[in-house]
């Protein structure tokens, strides 16, 4: 049986599913704990003009160690709920994604 998980590898890239706090007191991704499998994303950035979704991408690009080029909002441009998607080595993003996965509540 397959862990859930809030990604998936599609071709040579990750899809990350994706609930985004706009306006937060910090930022930083945390695993989801809350039932839904999706990472929870905090970012400090007002949700107007696309801040968010490019403080997002940074984010998430600096904690898997890959350029901000290669993180892109794939579909929910202007929802909380996002699917992101990581060009990149696949089996290396899972590794770090799955140790979020598996420690929910942890921050990097």
């Amino acid at each position: 049986m397959t862990e859930p998980r809030f990604w998936r590898v599609v071709d040579e890239a990750v899809l990350v599913e994706a609930r985004l706090t706009p306006k937060s007191s910090l930022d930083g991704p945390e695993a989801g704990a809350d039932g839904h499998l999706h990472l929870r994303a905090r970012v400090r950035a007002a949700p107007e003009d696309g801040k968010a979704n490019k403080a997002l991408t940074a984010m998430l690009a600096k904690a898997l160690g890959v350029p901000k080029s290669s993180v892109a909002v794939a579909a929910g441009h202007t929802s909380r709920e996002k699917t992101l998607r990581i060009e990149g080595d696949p089996e290396r993003i899972a590794t770090v994604l799955s140790v979020l996965n598996s420690n929910c509540g942890c921050r990097f």
